[in-house]
């Protein structure tokens, strides 16, 4: 698929002086071209379409910008503000504010291109299953709000009318809107005085029957992760329950269900293997979806090897290591993969690094304190495919910039070819070598691997040994 001129490849990058905006790779300098100078701030976000950037300073004045143009569009100065949130296009900013009495309606819908208030309500507290207390599908053409035993929905394009109708739901705890088109919407309800915890699907229209589209109940069901797809057919439900009955995992157990919309399939998915479900996440086409589970690798204390795979041909690109990352994230084209050491998590060794689709290491930059650092969201329908991609851009490349920002340190030293170094064997219980096998497989060894050097010295004693034993028999037999 040819693209005439696909967009740059922007990126947004906050560190304690405030945040700034970068073009991204490709560039043939060595160093990317800063679009937005610093702008102090403590928070920021894109917008889901990657049109509008919020940005929130600590005396609570809240700015939105054109992504396109880093123009200033309006801000919004919001007294006693705790939390702040845009809408998928942008169209609207959502403020919660602290209040002390119900009489005084603190989480506020304004309209980020006039500046008008459409809609208030109050709100007691603020958590993760109702946060942003209003929702809206990634189109927004849909929006709606969990309430006591009900979902109410709006009018998207007119809020002054309230709300339009509602969804009963008994016990309802949280809920997750279909991204594009926001037609359905999934419920979940915990378990309650012994009856077995359930997501159910339901239709958003106003005419629909009351009466699911899909349902899946969970014993042993603490909380679910609900995952649409686009298109809104799929939706992966990751349950999670406290504790496993098989004390195979301290952390409890997880198990991953797939429902459709047209209730054609509602069950779990299978798996090779037995374990925790780590992550799931659906392809941009929404047609396929990939699962993390099991004990396989991943960035946290681990090292941070990474493989890189043509999906198409299920081959194996290249390999290398990302330690001690925060964070991980694909650009929109699937040329550049980018990853970040931050704080709070991490205190030290912050930094940013982007290699390419192979593995490569393209370009590394170290901070005293780094916060933030995100990609410009972006359709990848906007850009070529990547073989396309990688001819046009020939030999452009990143130079490795090391030099860090303050005081430097070992890791502002120049760089090296990334490479895994062989470390000495730990010891692994029986569970563990079944991943142990498949991650030398993703990672193209063999399965099992050189012997560490404790191992080679006791394999070379119980030889010598052995050696010994048969020329003592040999001795005593003559």
């Amino acid at each position: 698929m040819a693209v005439a001129n696909p967009p740059s490849l922007d990126i947004l990058v906050r560190d304690p002086g405030g945040f700034t905006i970068w073009s991204g790779p490709p560039v043939s300098n060595g160093e990317p071209q800063i679009k937005l100078d610093k702008i102090p701030c403590t928070s920021t976000k894109f917008s889901e379409d990657g049109s509008k950037l919020m940005a929130v300073r600590s005396d609570s004045l809240i700015t939105i910008y054109d992504a396109n143009n880093l123009a200033e569009i309006r801000a919004f100065q919001v007294p006693n503000l705790l939390a702040a949130s845009i809408s998928p296009c942008g169209t609207y900013l959502q403020t919660f504010q602290k209040s002390s009495t119900p009489q005084v309606k603190n989480v506020v819908l304004w309209k980020t291109e006039t500046g008008e208030s459409v809609y208030q309500v109050f709100q007691k507290n603020m958590a993760k299953a109702t946060w942003p207390s209003i929702r809206f599908s990634s189109d927004e053409v849909v929006a709606c709000r969990l309430a006591t035993n009900e979902v109410q929905f709006f009018d998207a394009g007119d809020f002054s009318r309230g709300i339009v109708h509602r969804l009963k739901v008994q016990g309802i705890a949280a809920f997750e809107l279909s991204k594009s088109p926001g037609s359905y919407v999934a419920v979940f309800v915990p378990e309650s005085k012994g009856m077995p915890a359930n997501v159910q699907i339901f239709s958003c229209a106003k005419e629909s029957p009351s009466q699911p589209v899909a349902r899946k109940s969970f014993f042993r069901c603490s909380s679910v992760q609900l995952h649409w797809n686009l298109g809104s057919k799929g939706l992966l439900v990751v349950v999670q329950s406290d504790v496993d009955k098989t004390n195979q995992s301290y952390y409890g157990e997880t198990k991953l269900n797939y429902l459709t919309t047209d209730g054609i399939y509602e069950g779990l998915v299978s798996l090779r293997k037995e374990g925790p479900v780590h992550d799931v996440q659906w392809s941009s086409s929404g047609k396929e979806f990939a699962a993390v589970y099991g004990c396989i690798l991943g960035f946290g204390n681990l090292p941070g090897d990474m493989a890189f795979w043509d999906y198409t041909e299920k081959k194996q690109l290249g390999a290398t290591r990302a330690e001690l990352s925060v964070s991980s994230e694909w650009s929109a084209d699937g040329r550049y993969f980018m990853t970040a050491t931050t704080a709070p998590r991490l205190q030290v060794d912050n930094g940013i690094k982007i290699f390419d689709h192979k593995g490569s290491l393209l370009f590394k930059r170290m901070y005293d304190k780094l916060f933030q650092v995100d990609w410009k969201p972006q359709s990848p329908d906007k850009f070529a495919d990547i073989e396309e991609a990688v001819k046009s851009v020939g030999s452009l490349k990143l130079e490795d910039t090391t030099t860090k920002q303050g005081q430097g340190s070992k890791s502002a030293q120049p760089i090296s070819k990334p490479s895994i170094p062989q470390k000495p064997a730990a010891y692994r219980p029986p569970s563990a070598k079944a991943a142990a096998a498949v991650q030398a497989e993703l990672f193209g060894e063999s399965p099992t691997g050189e012997l560490s050097k404790n191992a080679l010295k006791n394999k070379k004693k119980r030889e010598k040994q052995r050696e010994k034993k048969a020329a003592e028999a040999s001795s005593g037999g003559t």
